[in-house]
């Protein structure tokens, strides 16, 4: 499938902090294309020796993340295509995972489906108020198989479960930042963006080597995601063939 010509991921370094911003019209969704160059550009971010901190961003005030694309969810007529779109959002988190440098994500606006799962993997998140949260896999009849291991090691398995089972509703910022998702909310895009900056200033003064191994010791126990998400994309692939599936994106797009 053909990209939108005005999406994009690009990636700024300065003063040791990597930002690295995605774009998409369609509320920062993610097509599979979008997915694979923020895998590419964390990973990246990651080996270059300047850089220090990631910051993670998406462009605009609405929506962080719209998640999966519809358009190229109905667009997928095959398990191997399948597997394919949906490994795609574990190549960028377990591009966050494995980066060798603390990840911050700055989420302006609402996150649903794959943008709760980025969200929930980067290893700091600030919000504003308005970035409420929805994992709304389950309404189309699929699942937050992939992205669900970040989120519950995030929030933990009560919370998880209540994003995945009841799918059409939005939890509020102030949810997600008393089930440990954000770390910090702001009332304001202007200090969303000041709190960021500073702690990024800050991870970029301090000691690569006990940042890094300091995420090791965060992260460790997940060493065995390179295989379980996509075997989790395996079981989104499958389901999103299902007449079950195709009719309900269809209502979705039609609203």
């Amino acid at each position: 499938m053909i990209m939108d010509q005005s999406a994009f991921v690009k990636t700024e370094v300065h003063n040791g902090i990597a930002t690295i911003n995605f774009f998409h019209p369609q509320s920062n969704s993610l097509p599979g294309e979008i997915l694979r160059k923020l895998a590419a550009e964390i990973e990246q971010a990651g080996k270059n020796q300047v850089v220090k901190v990631i910051v993670l961003k998406s462009e605009g005030e609405k929506a962080f993340c719209a998640g999966a694309s519809f358009d190229e969810l109905i667009a997928i007529k095959d398990l191997p295509t399948g597997i394919t779109f949906f490994s795609g959002f574990a190549s960028v988190i377990n591009a966050i995972r494995k980066a060798p440098k603390f990840v911050i994500a700055r989420v302006q606006g609402k996150a649903v489906g794959g943008g709760v799962g980025i969200a929930s993997a980067a290893d700091y998140t600030i919000a504003s108020s308005h970035a409420a949260v929805k994992l709304s896999e389950l309404a189309v009849g699929i699942g937050p198989f992939v992205v669900g291991p970040a989120v519950e090691r995030k929030v933990g398995s009560a919370a998880f479960c209540q994003l995945a089972i009841n799918a059409s509703e939005w939890q509020s910022a102030a949810w997600a930042r008393e089930k440990g998702l954000y770390a910090e909310v702001h009332d304001s895009v202007q200090a969303l963006d000041h709190a960021v900056m500073n702690l990024a200033n800050k991870l970029a003064a301090s000691n690569p080597e006990a940042m890094q191994m300091l995420k090791q010791v965060a992260w460790a126990g997940t060493e065995h995601w390179d295989e379980l998400l996509i075997e989790r994309a395996g079981m989104s692939g499958r389901l999103v063939l299902s007449d079950f599936t195709i009719n309900a994106i269809n209502q979705f797009k039609s609203k």
